[in-house]
């Protein structure tokens, strides 16, 4: 009995620590890999991720999801990003939306980065190479902390 009194013990202290890691921004820069100037802000996802080319040779989004790419694939990330992406609804995919403030698990955006099962077309950046995990997780928690235009 005191043996599994002991492992719920250790077992809460990890979960603990694990949680605070994630809810601590500056944790998160440290786990940016190939953009390790990556905040937890609008400005720096749409500096660091979407406009720019990053250490493993992925493209910047805005290569094809620009103002005259928006014709064909219904995404600029070059103009009025924010607004393109936050509350917005996802051409792709009926009744979905491309960012839920506050519900990263539902927003579009995750699911097609993530190359979820259930997404219209191929995972994004499309052929790669793809977004690392710790980019995913700004990217999560921007949104998780209600994706504010910052």
């Amino acid at each position: 009995m005191k043996r599994h009194a002991c492992r719920g013990f250790l077992l809460a202290v990890i979960l603990v620590a694990a949680f605070s890691t994630v809810a601590c921004d500056e944790a998160l820069n440290s786990v940016t890999g190939p953009t390790p100037n990556l905040d937890v802000t609008f400005s720096s996802i749409q500096r660091d991720i979407f406009a720019a080319r990053d250490s493993t040779g992925r493209p910047a989004c805005t290569s094809c999801h620009s103002d005259a790419g928006a014709r064909f694939n219904g995404l600029s990330l070059q103009t009025n990003a924010y607004e393109n992406l936050v509350n917005a609804a996802a051409r792709q995919r009926s009744g979905a939306t491309r960012v839920i403030p506050g519900d990263p698990g539902n927003s579009y955006l995750i699911q097609k980065l993530e190359g979820r099962s259930g997404i219209t077309g191929v995972r994004m950046p499309l052929g790669g190479p793809y977004l690392s995990e710790g980019q995913l997780l700004v990217i999560r928690r921007w949104i998780a902390i209600g994706a504010p235009n910052n």
